[in-house]
């Protein structure tokens, strides 16, 4: 518990502080809600590249803590609104803290986040132990973006944080900096307005059911898909005297490439690409060019090194339409979900497999449509174009992926496009409920007009209902194993395709998710799990048995110990037994699909 909040802590400090203080180097001179994605973006790109320096992530580790102190120090008596911000933001902090707590607070123990539901978080902790010790891994020979590994690389190496409990903090503080962020757009409603409108915003029900299966990247490309839009929608108000207006979507899509690689820019691209159709033709005012040509310039300058990378990346399996793109899913999920009333613990499951009647499903995703037609219509008539445009590049992005993609695809394309949508909801109904009809956002709450109109009462029942979801699918997640070794699926290469029995422990199979952990770990061969002591002999045609503890102490007679790697021991058995082994074979594809929740 210490680790993975002393985690979640440590980056939301990082973040706060460094976007602050990037927006003030942009000449923002006031407190802004965008500096936690800012901030987040910089740290994933200051960690990578630095990770790999002499050290394994120390380098990392005291890099950041320089650059915090020193933005602090800059910041000190020169931030406008600070305590203003203070008693915004630490309502929603502690309600989004809660909310990311519900997971461990259910399973009654704190470990690796999805597990049963995706066991992708061994492959990220595989590749973050081999990170921090200075050793390649097939993700970073693949391409694969390691920014969000490096953060926790320095977090194992600065502050002597475990890996699990380090993607956990992350994963936790993606949850409260998400909210946060969404602020930017509410901070005209009165406090309670502006909180529960940022919390359904942030924690969207897709958004809650990715935390849910420890899908960090994902919950991170949201957070940055978001912050874009609102930082173009800033960059026409707040900021439109700044000559750096355009910087902070600059460094959030460096962050973007670091964190989700090129992928991350078809959100981010295609939202600028078509703000800036939207803007000239509706010709408000001349655009910049120097100012966006600038911050061109400082994004392609800070993502050149990871260029190579990014095009080894598109050669990743997942983005192969004829591979096994189901991933950990039943099938195509519905966009419908995107709208955030859908009453599931498992957002994988269609309507009417779990308690809900289907009927639940429809009215609600009903109910949503109308009130995001009511957004859209607002928002063409007010002139939102950051928002439209974010929300026709999210609906482009997701075709793309139903078209030409997989299932696994294009259910990530419905999660990134979640806040964006709820968003278009609710701030179309903020605003016709409580005054604020457009144009500069207010510096003080505004008051309802002529009390609890329509507006308001869609808002509520909306923000409900999602809110709802969202906690349920948090409440459903499973958590796993509190530790993490890569020594078990070190033996995937000893012992071939078995047979392999695994024994464990019986709080590890029983209370932390270890039957799925341990088959995603020993994937590829023929495995067997039990519990320790509920075996007299080994099942027929089983070679190798891997237990915890010590050499010493077999758990079979006729065992002799193959190799030791702490903390397992891996035996080889004397005189295996004849017959068809019982042990199934664990493939890569039926480890990837937990049973439903």
């Amino acid at each position: 518990m210490i680790g993975t909040y002393a985690a979640a802590v440590a980056v939301c400090v990082a973040a706060l502080a460094l976007g602050q203080a990037a927006l003030g180097l942009c000449g923002v001179r006031g407190w802004s809600w965008l500096s936690p994605p800012v901030g987040l973006a910089l740290l994933c790109a200051v960690c990578w590249g630095t990770v790999r320096l002499p050290g394994d992530g120390v380098v990392s580790a005291v890099l950041v803590l320089v650059l915090v102190i020193g933005a602090v120090a800059c910041l000190w008596g020169r931030l406008e609104g600070g305590g203003e911000a203070l008693r915004e933001g630490w309502p929603v902090a502690l309600a989004a803290l809660i909310a990311a707590s519900l997971p461990f607070v259910v399973e009654g123990h704190f470990g690796i986040l999805g597990t049963s539901f995706n066991p992708d978080m061994s492959q990220h902790l595989l590749a973050t132990d081999r990170l921090a010790e200075g050793q390649g891994s097939q993700l970073l020979h693949q391409g694969y973006p390691l920014g969000p590994h490096a953060v926790v690389a320095a977090l194992n190496k600065g502050l002597g944080i475990g890996l699990v409990q380090g993607f956990s903090g992350l994963t936790v503080a993606v949850a409260v900096l998400a909210p946060l962020t969404a602020l930017a757009a509410f901070r005209q409603l009165p406090w309670l307005a502006r909180s529960c409108a940022a919390l359904v915003v942030g924690l969207a029900y897709l958004v809650a059911s990715y935390f849910a299966q420890g899908a960090f990247k994902e919950t991170i490309e949201a957070l940055f898909v978001l912050a874009f839009a609102l930082a173009l929608r800033e960059a026409g108000r707040g900021w439109a005297g700044l000559s750096l207006r355009f910087m902070p979507a600059a460094l959030i899509a460096v962050g973007a490439v670091y964190a989700y690689s090129f992928p991350g820019l078809l959100w981010l691209g295609g939202t600028a690409v078509v703000w800036l159709l939207a803007e000239l033709a509706m010709g408000r005012r001349p655009v910049e060019w120097r100012s966006a040509g600038l911050a061109v310039l400082v994004f392609l300058v800070a993502v050149a090194p990871e260029i190579g990378r990014m095009i080894d990346f598109q050669s990743f399996e997942t983005f192969d339409p004829n591979g096994p793109g189901l991933g950990n899913l039943f099938g195509q999920i519905s966009p419908f979900e995107a709208l955030g009333i859908w009453p599931s613990g498992d957002f994988r499951l269609a309507p009417g497999d779990g308690a809900v009647p289907a009927a639940g499903y429809y009215l609600g995703a009903a109910f949503a449509v109308v009130l995001l037609g009511y957004g859209v219509w607002w928002c063409w008539r007010r002139r939102e174009t950051a928002l439209l445009s974010a929300l026709v590049a999210c609906a482009v992005a997701y075709a793309a992926a139903r078209i030409g993609g997989t299932p696994y695809t294009a259910a990530k394309a419905i999660e990134i496009a979640a806040p964006i949508v709820a968003l278009s909801i609710l701030l179309p109904l903020a605003a016709s409920s409580f005054g604020h009809e457009g144009g500069e956002a207010a510096a003080a709450p505004s008051s309802p007009r002529g009390g609890w109109g329509l507006g308001m009462a869609a808002a509520a029942v909306f923000v409900i209902a999602a809110g709802v979801c969202s906690l349920l699918a948090f409440a459903n997640a499973p958590v796993g194993p509190s530790s993490y070794s890569p020594a078990l699926t070190g033996f995937r290469e000893d012992v071939g395709e078995g047979p392999t029995l695994v024994l464990a422990s019986h709080q590890l199979l029983a209370d932390e998710q270890g039957t799925p952990f341990i088959s995603w770990e020993m994937r590829g061969g023929r495995v067997c799990i039990a519990a320790e002591g509920e075996l007299d002999d080994p099942p027929n045609g089983v070679r190798y048995v891997v237990t915890e503890g010590s050499p010493q102490d077999p758990p079979f007679p006729g065992l002799s110990v193959e190799r030791v790697a702490k903390p397992y021991v891996l035996w080889e058995v004397d005189h295996p037994t004849g017959g068809e082994s019982p042990c199934p074979l664990i493939a890569v594809r039926q480890a990837r699909q937990g049973p439903a929740r």
